[in-house]
Order: C-alpha cells, then sequence, then structure tokens
C-alpha cells in the first residue's frame, strides 16, 4: 500500500497520523508512507523520529480577522496545494490520510483534484475548519467521539473508531506502588493527583498549582506535577523567591517531563489537564477521572467540548481556563480527593468513552478504501 498521511502542527494531529502509519507498516511491512507537513511543526521531529519521511509545504490556519499577514498566509496556503499536487503525483498514493490540521487544506484539495480516495480522522469532539470543509469531498471521515458525527451532516460516511494512542492500562503491583512513591518522595496514604498541560505545559494550570503551594492548601492530598520543560527552570525560580524550593515540597514533586507516563495513571488517583482528545483517549483507558481545564480558543472550543462529554457522563469537572484560580480548584481537589468512592465512579463513568480495537478499526476502513 502507498499511503500519504498528512498531519501538522501538534502531537495531538501528529502522533494520530504515526499510529495509524505504524499500523500499516505492521500488517502490510512492504507498505510506502509518506508524511506531509509544514517546516514549523512538531512534525519536523516527530516524524523522522518515527522513520518516516516527511515533505514540508506552507500552510496556515484560517483566520477570521482580515489583516496583511493573514491574506499572505491565505495565498501562501493555496499556493502551496500546487506543491502538494506535485508531491501526488510523485509518489502515486494508493490513498491520502488526514489526521486534522491546517495541513489538510492544500493536501486535500490536490487530492481531491486528483481523484486521489481520501480518509479524514478527527480526534475532537467537535470537528476542525478543515475537517467540516473536506467531509463531504473525502471518501470517508473517521471520527474519535460519537458526539462529532451529528456535526458532519454532508459527510459521505462517518465511522466512529477512536483515537489511537500509546497508553494502555497498567496495574501496579505492591512492590512498584511502592518504589514509585519512595522514589518521588510522596506519601502512601494520601491520594495521588497527576498534573500536566501537555509537552509545553499549560501556564494557567501552572499558575494555579503555584498557588496552593504558596498558599499551603496541599494537605489532603499530594500532587506529581509536570510542569512542561520549557516551564520548569522559570517556575522554579519564582518558588524560589518565594523561599521554596522546587525540590522539596511538601507533598508535592514537580517534574519537567513525565516519561513513565503509564505507571502514572495507575499511581494516580485523580488527574488535572488539558482535554485535548488524545488526553481524555487515555483517560477513558485508564479509567481516571479528571478535573479539566479546557485550552481556550477564538474559534470553536474544541477542548471544552472534549470535556463537556466527558463531564456529561460523569467522569469528569470541569473548570474554564478564565475561571481558574488556586481557590476554585483547592476546593475541587477537596472535594474530589475526600471521596474515594465518588472517584472510583467517576472513573468507570469516564471509561465509557472507550472504544476496543481502534487502530484495528482504523485499518479495516483504510483497507476498505482502498479497495474499493
Amino acid at each position: 500500500m502507498r499511503v500519504i498521511v498528512s498531519a501538522a502542527g501538534t502531537g495531538g494531529h501528529i502522533n494520530p497520523g504515526i499510529a495509524i502509519a505504524n499500523k500499516i507498516k505492521k500488517e502490510e511491512p512492504d507498505s510506502e508512507i509518506l508524511f506531509i507537513g509544514t517546516s514549523r511543526g512538531l512534525e519536523t521531529d516527530l516524524v523522522p523520529r518515527a522513520g518516516y519521511k516527511l515533505k514540508t509545504l506552507e500552510a496556515y490556519g484560517l483566520k477570521k480577522q482580515i489583516t496583511f499577514t493573514n491574506i499572505k498566509n491565505v495565498i501562501k496556503t493555496v499556493v502551496s496545494t500546487r506543491l502538494a499536487k506535485k508531491y501526488i503525483r510523485e509518489f502515486n498514493p494508493d490513498i491520502v490520510i488526514g489526521t486534522g490540521g491546517y495541513i489538510c487544506g492544500p493536501v486535500f484539495a490536490a487530492a481531491t483534484a486528483n481523484k486521489i480516495p481520501s480518509i479524514l480522522h478527527e480526534s475532537n469532539a467537535y470537528p476542525g475548519r478543515a475537517v467540516k470543509m473536506f467531509a463531504k469531498k473525502v471518501t470517508k471521515v473517521l471520527v474519535g467521539f460519537e458526539a462529532a458525527k451529528e456535526r458532519l451532516p454532508m459527510a459521505k460516511e462517518v465511522v466512529v473508531t477512536g483515537t489511537p494512542t500509546k497508553v494502555s492500562k497498567i496495574t501496579l503491583n505492591n512492590k512498584r506502588k511502592q518504589e514509585l512513591i519512595y522514589e518521588l518522595g510522596l506519601n502512601s496514604n494520601l491520594p495521588n493527583v497527576l498534573v500536566f498541560g501537555g509537552s509545553q505545559g499549560a501556564k494557567a494550570i501552572n499558575d494555579a498549582i503555584i498557588g496552593l503551594i504558596t498558599e499551603n492548601k496541599i494537605k489532603n492530598y499530594q500532587l506529581i506535577w509536570a510542569t512542561g520543560q520549557k516551564q520548569f527552570d522559570v517556575i522554579s525560580e519564582e518558588l524560589n523567591k518565594k523561599g521554596i524550593d522546587i525540590n522539596n515540597i511538601t507533598n508535592c514533586k514537580v517534574l519537567p517531563y513525565i516519561y513513565n507516563m503509564e505507571e502514572m495513571y495507575a499511581l494516580s488517583d485523580l488527574v488535572i489537564a488539558r482535554s485535548g482528545a488524545m488526553t481524555i483517549t487515555e483517560l477513558a483507558i485508564t479509567c481516571k477521572p479528571a478535573i479539566f481545564i479546557p485550552l481556550p480558543s477564538v474559534g470553536a472550543n474544541r477542548q471544552e467540548d472534549n470535556a463537556r462529554v466527558a463531564e456529561k457522563l460523569g467522569g469528569a469537572e470541569v473548570i474554564l481556563n478564565s475561571e481558574l484560580n488556586s481557590n476554585n480548584l483547592s476546593e475541587m481537589l477537596n472535594k474530589l480527593t475526600s471521596n474515594r468512592d465518588l472517584l472510583k465512579k467517576m472513573g468507570q463513568n469516564i471509561n465509557q468513552l472507550e472504544i476496543k480495537n481502534v487502530e484495528d478499526k482504523i485499518y479495516k476502513e483504510i483497507c476498505d478504501v482502498v479497495k474499493r
């Protein structure tokens, strides 16, 4: 099978694309796979690291404001369609697969013009502009949430497959659990709250956690807090000015980044995080209740839509980014961590969002389109 994968920008777009590519290579080792992205996003690191070739072109998201820069970016994106057509002609794919983001605009315009079979995968409950724009033109749309189907009425065919992820649910034996607690310098008798905001961190979440620390509010639970690589030193300096050593905070272990995420999920009783589709997928798989602080957007509030899906099921609480502070976060943390039965029930509720055999389902749909 010859496949072009269009993925750019954030890990939420790129990682599903890589997971789909890996599944194709697993099932058909002789497959040739080419990624098309930009020279600005995480794809320049993640795609080559995964062992795939990457071709780049200039593409930008559409914005409502009419400015010289926006007009120039629209022109660049339209012109990039020509380059995308060149890539497609040279590679001659059996199928083009897109996992969202602005790169899908020129790539799918080129695929449509060349009558190449195509699939779009949308991880979020609220489909992005590119997915909405091309939903009626592509052969098939795959979605991560059932809620996304109703927002794509013009699509030829929509299939709920879930979103692929590397995370699986594991159970820690008592020995390993105690080892982790010891390594983190924490207390085995307190509930564990995992806090993260993505690889780059989330300033609003970090600021609220700083408030919990400086106001001495972390008493009935303990935090495992990943600040993000770029924010760790800044936060360390900020705490140091207040006389607090970042490596010696009672009931709180601060890390720049977490590499053993499956173990951290298994160790945790509650999670505080943004509500990207990938994060919700991971929490559904690992049965972890959450306090979601959705990333705000000037356009469609995709992360809030994702969070509300989990909230409606009783698997999460939601605090909007604009409303987040150390006081309301502390109040919610104390309420949830004081009720183990509630946390267990919330974990069962969010697990309703888990879709089994995601990669098998996606591969089946790809084969169906190619065979047509």
